[in-house]
């Protein structure tokens, strides 16, 4: 570890939100994170000085309005996302790296935010996922934001997505990469294939391997404003990541998400990054949770020797 990654200062934000997704309990996704030691990993290992701030706070659904069934609990799930957004652009005003926790992927909204307004522009994108997450409310079959957010910010997902104040869109859509994909849905193809974004499947990693998928998607979407790293934890297989709301068979493998986190480190383009969708409920002695700090480390730059 070189002086400069010994001084950096990484900014812990969680946001519980569940609002987004359709089964209940990943909002206490930053809690299973934390507990599975992401302080101790980060600083007593990596060397960075670790500065959390705690959660940006949702309600809970049993106190929530459902709102439009085709885009459901937007307007707190907006809300979050903008006092969010405030926390990400104060820490990167500080010269932090901003690192949000979910929380459904709902959350990303707000960092991407964030960060379009401490940038003063629209930045890239690598979404790390087994889903695309650009449906609209015209186009989902849920009705769940967490699969819109993508297209929310890329300024795609309609008027309703609009805040005062935010810069929409926050990502550029010739700056968008998409690693890990293996379930789309017909609106997602198509919204993918307009705008050309660089998508990988899990066809295109068993054929050419996860190294070159992330070094092709992180130069593609470099080169803007910023760069930003969401990792949905349902990219990597239900074998070895069981606690997740959406799982889909025949994702990353254990080594494979190390890998592609490490790549990442060695790219050293990042600018911020979140990491979503964990469900203690759903899982196995926090052993997701547990997956989501050693990728989080290996993304800030761990490595076995």
């Amino acid at each position: 570890m070189d002086a400069e990654s010994k001084q950096r200062e990484v900014t812990v934000i969680g946001g519980t939100l569940d609002l987004g997704a359709g089964r209940r309990g990943v909002d206490m996704g930053p809690s299973a994170i934390r507990y599975a030691g992401l302080d101790q990993q980060l600083g007593e290992k990596l060397g960075v000085t670790v500065t959390d701030v705690g959660n940006v706070i949702s309600p809970v659904v049993e106190t929530a309005a459902i709102g439009d069934v085709h885009a459901r609990y937007l307007d707190q799930i907006l809300d979050l996302c903008d006092r969010l957004s405030g926390i990400v652009e104060s820490a990167v005003g500080r010269g932090a790296f901003p690192l949000v926790l979910g929380g459904d992927h709902s959350v990303a909204l707000g960092t991407l935010v964030g960060m379009a307004k401490a940038r003063g522009g629209a930045g890239g994108v690598v979404w790390v996922d087994a889903h695309g997450d650009v449906n609209t409310p015209q186009t989902s079959p849920s009705g769940n934001v967490h699969g819109m957010v993508l297209a929310a910010a890329l300024g795609l997902a309609g008027d309703e997505f609009a805040r005062d104040g935010w810069p929409l869109p926050a990502v550029d859509p010739g700056k968008v990469a998409l690693v890990g994909v293996r379930s789309l849905d017909d609106g997602e193809r198509e919204l993918l294939q307009r705008i050309d974004a660089k998508v990988f499947t899990m066809s295109d990693v068993d054929r050419i391997g996860i190294e070159p998928c992330m070094r092709e998607a992180l130069a593609y979407a470099a080169g803007g404003a910023f760069l930003h790293l969401s990792l949905d934890l349902d990219v990597v297989d239900p074998e070895y990541a069981p606690g997740v709301g959406t799982p889909v068979r025949g994702g990353l493998s254990y080594r494979e998400a190390h890998l592609a986190m490490e790549v990442v480190a060695e790219s050293g383009l990042i600018d911020s990054m979140d990491v979503v969708e964990a469900n203690p409920i759903l899982d196995r002695e926090n052993a997701t949770g547990r997956l989501a700090v050693e990728l989080v480390a290996s993304a800030l730059g761990a490595r076995i020797l």
